[in-house]
């Protein structure tokens, strides 16, 4: 037991004893290194050779896609991998000494930057330490807060996949003196974003020539590939919009006599507006391409404007002046007619007026009337009982009082009428009582032209108001047919708008199937 304890103390006097002869391996290591080392000078065994810098970075998190500005902001780690040969070492002059770090300003190190920055400082990297191992190779990991100009194509919006470059390479030096390689993007600690999905980081080394230099300048560019999660935009803008078109539908089924028609289509087209201002605040100011969701809202606006107008239309037709002009014989035929008949609809009243037809009698002109104070047609009741006679409707007596006034029936034709002018056609009225065939003028001949020509006065009152009700009725269908006609067209219409203009999204199916049913 006690042997066991003293290796133990021994195992630790050791290790002490190694790590405080680390410490001093490592001040002289720093000591040999620096003291030729020159920070300026570019770390090769022979001038005319290229120090190769292998190029990666490590995507953390997209922090924001500025569609306005058109500026991602992005959370990156950069890798930078290089062998420089002034800072090798023996391992066995240096016991325990595998690695130091230096400050990235005490040695060189490459001058890569990103050429499409946006932010203000251009380089928003954080200076770190650089790694160096004994064989000279260094590791130089920088994060930052990477802004960079990014082209951001608002066609397919919300349903767009935008893909945005990240140029990476030396400002001074060319391919002959620095040959910059690339190492694939990694992924693995990316933290997803609410709004972007990311599909894919590829990344491609380009040369480049110019003018000035006969050498390359070759640079390694990453894209960015990321899809936009629609399920916010669909709940907010494009479910709205197409409640919002489908209240303009309403305006075809609510009664012109409800005085509301214009009302709503107005306010329907108001809040079309609303919603579009709303859509150009976060869209950039570009003529390039005009937004999906735009289109949309543009084409219901236009919808919506359409059946204001239809609904005026339908409005004049429905509040016609039956004084004015009549009802043109090819609106007659299109509207009353074809139109009717291919919307199944039918006139207020037609069946019985088909009814009444089938079971129609032939008019009888009038025969005669005939007074008599004995027993004939005519018995006075307190000298007030008048009987008027028309052929086949013998049965019918029509008695005023002075408190009745006078009755009449609308029963008679435009010839009835004719025969009912005063003193043509009247029997001439004698004295029945003495059996006389004398005719001998009356007062009741003078009282029954009175009575007869009220009649003829008030039966063209009323079939002149007969008249105007059906015109105004004519008028008041061809208004509702235009209703259910626009209903139709315009129903139709919408359906295809919304299906035509967001389906024609590339990657329409792929937005809803991930964003709304998962």
């Amino acid at each position: 037991m006690e042997a066991r304890i003293f290796t133990l103390y021994l195992l630790t006097i050791v290790c002490l004893f190694h790590v405080s002869l680390q410490g001093q391996h490592q001040r002289r290591l720093y000591k040999d290194l620096m003291r030729n080392y020159n920070p300026l000078e570019r770390p090769v065994f022979n001038d005319s050779h290229s120090l190769t810098v292998h190029f990666s970075f490590s995507l953390m998190q997209i922090m924001d896609v500025d569609e306005k500005n058109q500026v991602l902001t992005t959370n990156i780690w950069l890798q930078l991998y290089w062998t420089d040969y002034y800072l090798q070492w023996n391992t066995t002059d240096y016991p325990g000494v595998t690695n130091v770090r230096f400050p990235d300003t005490q040695i060189w190190r490459p001058d890569i930057l990103l050429y499409n920055s946006a932010d203000e400082r251009f380089d928003a990297t954080f200076h770190t330490n650089v790694l160096v191992n004994s064989t000279g190779y260094c590791q130089y990991l920088p994060p930052g807060i990477f802004k960079s100009t990014c082209y951001i194509d608002v066609r397919w919006f919300p349903f767009d996949v935008q893909r945005c470059d990240l140029k990476f390479g030396s400002w001074t030096y060319g391919g002959w003196s620095l040959d910059l390689q690339m190492i694939e993007a990694d992924v693995t600690g990316y933290i997803a974003n609410g709004e972007w999905d990311l599909v894919e980081v590829p990344g491609r080394r380009n040369e480049r020539f110019y003018d000035c230099c006969k050498e390359p300048y070759p640079d390694v560019t990453f894209t960015v590939v990321m899809r936009r999660r629609t399920l916010y935009y669909g709940l907010n803008l494009l479910i709205p919009c197409v409640l919002i078109s489908t209240l303009a539908l309403l305006v075809f089924l609510l009664p012109a006599d409800s005085g509301e028609k214009i009302s709503l289509g107005i306010t329907v087209l108001l809040s079309l507006t609303v919603f579009m201002l709303l859509v150009a605040e976060i869209m950039p100011a570009t003529s390039d391409s005009v937004p999906l969701i735009a289109q949309y809202f543009a084409t219901t606006m236009v919808i919506v404007g359409l059946s204001v107008i239809a609904t005026v239309l339908v409005l004049q037709y429905h509040h016609h002046d039956p004084d004015g002009a009549k009802m043109p014989k090819w609106t007659r035929v299109v509207l009353l007619n074809w139109c009717a008949w291919f919307l199944r609809m039918k006139r207020p009243g037609e069946e019985r007026v088909r009814l009444a037809c089938h079971n129609k009698h032939p008019r009888n002109s009038l025969s005669s009337v005939e007074l008599s104070m004995s027993q004939g047609t005519l018995q006075p009741t307190n000298g007030n009982m008048l009987y008027i006679g028309f052929r086949g409707m013998e049965g019918m007596h029509y008695t005023t009082t002075p408190d009745s006034g006078v009755i009449c029936s609308r029963l008679v034709g435009a010839g009835d009428e004719e025969v009912l002018l005063p003193g043509a056609g009247l029997p001439n009225l004698g004295n029945v009582a003495g059996g006389t065939g004398v005719g001998v003028a009356s007062p009741v001949d003078s009282d029954m032209s009175k009575i007869l020509e009220e009649v003829r006065y008030i039966a063209k009152r009323f079939r002149g108001q007969d008249e105007d009700e059906s015109l105004c009725n004519e008028w008041k269908f061809a208004a509702s047919v235009i209703d259910r006609l626009c209903l139709m067209a315009f129903s139709v219409f919408t359906i295809l708008c919304t299906i035509g203009i967001l389906m024609s999204a590339p990657n329409f199916v792929e937005a809803i199937s991930k964003d709304f049913f998962t």
